[in-house]
C-alpha cells in the first residue's frame, strides 16, 4: 500500500496565465520529486534526483500538454495528459480542463488517475479544484469524487526573485477513506524562484505536508531544489 500511496504526481501549469500560441517545452532537474506535499521516491532519503519535462501546444485559449517525470514506482516513469482551455475576463483568470495520470510498462495500472479541474486567478493569487472521475485515485479503492484544492501565490520582490507560496488540501471521498483507512490532509510550499536568464529559472522551496502519523514519511517536509530550463 505505502508504494502505491507514493503515485502522486506532479503537473506545473501556471494557472490563469495566458499560453503565447504555438509548442513550448520545459526540462527540469529537481532534488527530490514531491507533490501534493509528498514524496514521489526513496523516503527515507532527502535527496533522490529526478529528470521532468513535457511540451505544451496553444492556440487561441486552448491548450494540450505532456508532462513527465522520473519517479520511485511503476516501473520508473509517470507521464500526464492535459487540455483544456484558458481565458481571461476584466482581469480574472480562468482555467478548466482534463488530466490523466499515466503509468507505462504496467497495463491496466491501478495507479492511473483521471481528474477534472476549473481554476480561477486574480493578480498573484490563484485557487484550482480539482476532482477525480477514475474510479480509483491513484490506486485507493472507490477513489471517485476525491477532490483537491489549491491556493497559491507567487510575488515578485525584486527584479528576477518570486516568493512563492502554496496551501492545498487533499480531499478523500467517504468510500475511500472508509476503505483505506487514510484522512484528508493539508499540504504545504514555501519558496522562491530566481529568473537567471536565457530560459534559465532555479527554485528553492520548502515543501511537505501534515497527517504523518497516519501517510507515514512521505509526508515529511524537505527541501526541494530545481533547475529549469524553458524553450
Amino acid at each position: 500500500m505505502k508504494k502505491i500511496l507514493l503515485a502522486f504526481t506532479a503537473l506545473a501549469m501556471f494557472t490563469g496565465a495566458a499560453m503565447a500560441d504555438g509548442l513550448s517545452a520545459n526540462v527540469t532537474l529537481a532534488s527530490k520529486y514531491k507533490y501534493r506535499g509528498q514524496d514521489q521516491s526513496d523516503s527515507e532519503k532527502d535527496v533522490v534526483p529526478a529528470i521532468q519535462g513535457g511540451f505544451d501546444y496553444a492556440l487561441g485559449g486552448f491548450y494540450l500538454g505532456n508532462w513527465n517525470s522520473s519517479i520511485g514506482f511503476g516501473h520508473g516513469t509517470e507521464m500526464d495528459f492535459y487540455g483544456g482551455y484558458k481565458g481571461d475576463l476584466s482581469g480574472i483568470g480562468y482555467d478548466v480542463g482534463v488530466l490523466t495520470y499515466y503509468y507505462p510498462g504496467t497495463g491496466a495500472s491501478p495507479l492511473n488517475t483521471t481528474e477534472i479541474y476549473g481554476a480561477l486567478s486574480y493578480g498573484i493569487a490563484s485557487l484550482k479544484y480539482s476532482h477525480t472521475v477514475s474510479s480509483k485515485y491513484f490506486g485507493i479503492e472507490e477513489g471517485e469524487g476525491t477532490g483537491y484544492l489549491d491556493l497559491s501565490a507567487n510575488y515578485e520582490i525584486a527584479p528576477g526573485l518570486t516568493l512563492n507560496g502554496h496551501v492545498g488540501a487533499t480531499l478523500l471521498s467517504s468510500d475511500a477513506k472508509n476503505l483505506s483507512g487514510l484522512v484528508n490532509y493539508t499540504d504545504y510550499k514555501v519558496g522562491a524562484t530566481y529568473d537567471l536568464g536565457n530560459g534559465f529559472a532555479l527554485a528553492g522551496a520548502y515543501v511537505g505536508a501534515n497527517k504523518k502519523n497516519v501517510w507515514g514519511d512521505i509526508n515529511k517536509g524537505r527541501l526541494i531544489v530545481t533547475l529549469t530550463k524553458s524553450m
